[in-house]
């Protein structure tokens, strides 16, 4: 038994020790450049499927091995590990940290919400629209942080409101009558004795809200079930829809900051890794870029998420479509209290400060750039260069933006005490010490990695390898190829990160699409968007830790609502990449810039 622990307790030393050398007989019997690429490939991916290792450790390993196996020169490694990408990425964690600093955020997510009314069922929708809206410029993991502290509190509001409404209705029964209807703005209490205070911090964010969580005690229930009066029964049958109320509330801010970063390129990592291997791997294709991929992915994005909605509404609360669009209804105590929690959050910022408007101008701006580089049915603004077309990519504009937040003052000019002179303090709407506080290097260590070992299999011959064997798969039909490298994606990035799984099925799936002759498209498009289908484990993604840590919800709460979400995000992908996504890129039509091969040209 004592073994056993010091085994438990040291079972990712020996995972890290043992991985290479148990894969050690790959390149010393086979010993060709093929079977020494295969063991880099296979120990850095078991590290990050069980990150063993930092996942940005693992991602240093082929730094060292390629030189050492002669697979590739150090100077060529090194060069893989830092690309266009990263340059991309710079500039919009400058966009995020600005936004993040100047509380931009939660102006957009209070709007969003005060837009389509406190009835809790439009109250969930505004949320999840809000989140997802943020989730395409920023992080998912920062929306989903940014936006649970309000819900938090739109949450509590409304539960103390109807618990309020119930002590004025047991008052009424029992032949009193108090009037006083009163809502607790702090929630730092619950009158009732039948509530008890639970505080929460999450995650080291500091909230401006309470964060206290007011839950039920049931005492007694079995003894108190029988002979309850008709308001007593009301009251518990209530308690079960406050419960459902926190965990549609929960669960729509972590799927929806998910769903969300599908819409754009920089929207998730993922996307940004899809972009750089496919435009690394096919040079002579430009038909990757934001706007392309926004039109591609923005009706899945909204099927998706009205589809979650439905689903997570159906599910914890029951879906009354009667009382949903039922118009001139009064309004209940919950309502009432959702309106007034949400407005109070929105009157304490204030008017839009002027480093908000500069950031909203920097914003759009950014956009638009992006959208009129190449927008495809018209010449876009990168035609003005035409002695260098193809020079200016997505990171072009991201970098220019970027650096106006250095270089904009966050302030206007200001006075002294007294009135009369002016003096003008200089400082930008972000310094080097916050974006650095954003930028997620091990993120952006972690891709470089997977270029690099995608580079190490392409020298080493691995990829047309992989390719020839897997050529028989092409007598399958095409639309069970995509289903089966969906669900594997699906699966595995429920145990292991998105940047890892996505990063380890590239240069698999790339190859495959090469061997049964098929747009590599058709194949990379759905599996970059179901690797971020990472809903039912509270540990398979940041935001979904995020929310859990909040204690509202259990892991089957998580499990059972996350199944639907992966079932309904597989179907509209798979709708989406038979229907309207193959026009858009020709998909049936194998392109000049894939590489043909045949099959006796990779029989190695």
């Amino acid at each position: 038994m004592k073994v056993l622990n010091y085994l438990l307790a040291y079972r990712r030393f020996l995972l890290i020790v043992l991985t290479p050398l148990l894969l050690l007989p790959l390149p010393l019997i086979i010993k060709t450049k093929e079977a020494e690429c295969a063991y880099t490939l296979f120990v850095v991916a078991i590290f990050w499927l069980t990150e063993a290792l930092p996942l940005a450790v693992s991602a240093l390993l082929p730094a060292f091995m390629f030189p050492l196996f002669g697979i590739m020169e150090s100077k060529e490694v090194a060069s893989a590990y830092f690309k266009d990408f990263h340059l991309l990425l710079m500039g919009v964690i400058c966009l995020a940290t600005s936004i993040e600093k100047w509380n931009f955020h939660k102006r957009v997510a209070l709007r969003m919400v005060m837009l389509v009314g406190v009835n809790p069922a439009w109250l969930t929708l505004g949320f999840m629209v809000s989140c997802s809206f943020l989730s395409m410029w920023l992080s998912n993991t920062s929306a989903a942080a940014m936006v649970m502290p309000i819900v938090e509190a739109v949450a509590q509001q409304i539960t103390t409101a109807d618990a309020e409404a119930d002590m004025l209705e047991m008052s009424y029964s029992n032949g009193s009558t108090n009037l006083a209807l009163e809502l607790d703005e702090n929630v730092g209490e619950c009158e009732n004795s039948d509530w008890t205070e639970k505080g929460k911090q999450v995650n080291g964010y500091d909230n401006d809200m309470s964060s206290t969580v007011c839950t039920i005690e049931k005492e007694n229930e079995k003894e108190k079930e029988q002979n309850l009066p008709p308001a007593e029964t009301g009251r518990k049958s209530r308690e079960d829809k406050y419960s459902g109320i926190f965990k549609v509330m929960c669960l729509c801010i972590a799927y929806s900051a998910t769903i969300g970063g599908l819409t754009t390129i920089t929207g998730t990592s993922t996307n940004l890794i899809f972009a750089e291997h496919f435009n690394t791997r096919y040079p002579d294709c430009k038909c990757i870029n934001f706007g392309s991929w926004f039109i591609l992915s923005i009706p899945i994005t909204v099927v998706i998420l009205v589809l979650s909605w439905v689903w997570l509404q159906w599910l914890f609360l029951g879906f009354d479509f009667k009382s949903m669009f039922k118009c001139g209804k009064k309004k209940t105590a919950r309502e009432e209290a959702s309106a007034k929690v949400i407005q109070e959050e929105y009157k304490k910022l204030g008017p839009m400060s002027y480093p908000e408007i500069v950031t909203l101008i920097l914003f759009i701006l950014m956009t638009l750039l992006w959208f009129t580089r190449e927008p495809g049915f018209i010449p876009g603004w990168s035609s003005l260069f035409p002695k260098y077309k193809g020079y200016a990519t997505d990171s072009t504009t991201a970098l220019v933006i970027g650096l106006l937040f250095f270089i904009i003052p966050a302030k206007t000019l200001s006075r002294t005490s007294n009135g009369e002179s002016t003096a003008y303090g200089y400082t930008p709407l972000i310094t080097w010490k916050e974006f650095q506080s954003c930028m997620p290097w091990e993120i952006a260590i972690l891709v470089g990695g997977g270029f690099a070992l995608a580079d190490g299999c392409e020298v080493s011959k691995l990829s047309a390898w992989v390719a020839s064997k897997l050529t028989p798969l092409g007598s399958l039909p095409l639309w069970l190829i995509i289903l089966i490298s969906c669900l594997i994606v699906t699966s595995v990035t429920e145990v292991a990160s998105n940047p890892a799984t996505i990063t380890i099925f590239l240069p698999i799936l790339s190859p495959l699409a090469e061997a049964i002759h098929v747009n590599p498209l058709f194949i990379l498009i759905p599996a970059t968007l179901c690797t971020s289908f990472a809903f039912l484990l509270p540990v398979a993604n940041p935001a979904n830790a995020i929310v859990f840590s909040y204690g509202h919800l259990t892991v089957m709460d998580m499990v059972k609502a996350g199944l639907g979400i992966n079932i309904i995000g597989v179907a509209v992908v798979m709708l989406g990449i038979m229907t309207w996504i193959v026009p858009i890129f020709d998909l049936y039509t194998y392109p000049s810039w894939a590489p043909i091969i045949s099959s006796n040209s990779t029989g190695l």
